[in-house]
C-alpha cells in the first residue's frame, strides 16, 4: 500500500501528477549531491515527499537544548547524541530534533545513521504536535525505531512510544506512555534502562 501524504504539506513540484512527485531516498540524495537541494531549502524527505521543516520558536529551541544536555549527560559509552541531523530510513530521510545513536562523532562521516543505529528519536513539539504524533509516528514505527519520544510543549509532558510494528498496512507503536511534571521518563537503550530524565528538566 502506498504511504499516505504527510499532514505537513508536501512541496508542490511543476509538471507532476496533482502537483506532487514522490522521490526515493536515492533520488533525494542525488538532488543534494548535484546541488538542486541545499541545506538552505529547509526540507526533509517524508514518505517520498519533500516537506518544509517548520520554523522554530524560542521555547522549542530552549527545550531542545535541555534535551540535548540531559541526554548527553545520561548516555553510556558507545552512544552519542545528534541534533537536527538526518537519519536514513527506507522511504524517508527525516531530521528529528534529537537522535541517540551508536558510535561517536566519527561514526557517520560517510553516511547517516539508519534504523539499526538508532536507540531513541526525539521530536520537540508545539505547532507540529499532530504531525509528530501521526506522520512521524507512522514513519518511525514503519522503520522499527526502538523508542520515540515526543517532548510535548503544549501539554507539558513527554510521550514515550515503543514496540514499533515495523512495515505494516498501518504502521504504529503498540505501547504509549505519558510522563508529566513530577515524573521521570526512562531512557532505555538496547532494552536496558540506563537513566531517567525528569520531565521538568526538559521543558522550557
Amino acid at each position: 500500500m502506498a504511504p499516505m501524504a504527510p499532514t505537513l504539506a508536501p512541496l508542490p513540484l511543476q509538471g507532476t501528477m496533482a502537483g506532487f512527485r514522490r522521490f526515493s531516498v536515492a533520488e533525494y540524495h542525488k538532488l543534494i549531491e548535484i546541488g538542486v537541494l541545499t541545506e538552505d531549502d529547509n526540507l526533509e524527505l517524508l514518505e517520498g515527499y519533500l516537506v518544509h521543516k517548520m520554523a522554530r520558536n524560542p521555547p522549542h529551541d530552549a527545550a531542545l537544548q535541555k534535551v540535548n544536555r540531559r541526554l548527553f549527560q545520561a548516555l553510556p559509552p558507545g552512544w552519542d547524541v545528534r541534533i537536527q541531523s538526518a537519519i536514513t530510513l527506507p522511504e524517508s530521510e527525516p531530521e528529528p530534533d534529537a537522535a541517540v545513536v551508536r558510535g561517536d562523532e566519527n561514526t557517520y562521516v560517510q553516511r547517516h545513521p539508519g534504523p539499526a543505529d538508532v536507540g531513541l528519536l526525539v521530536e520537540v513539539s508545539d505547532s507540529t504536535l499532530a504531525a509528530d504524533r501521526i506522520d512521524k509516528g507512522r514513519i518511525y514505527a514503519r522503520a522499527a525505531i526502538a523508542c520515540y519520544w515526543i517532548v510535548n510543549l503544549v501539554d507539558r509532558q513527554i510521550e514515550v512510544y515503543t514496540q514499533a510494528s515495523g512495515p505494516a498496512v498501518a504502521p504504529a507503536f503498540a505501547q504509549q506512555t505519558t510522563y508529566r511534571a513530577g515524573d521521570a521518563a526512562p531512557l532505555v537503550l538496547d532494552g536496558v534502562p540506563v537513566a531517567t530524565i525528569a520531565v521538568t528538566d526538559v521543558l522550557p
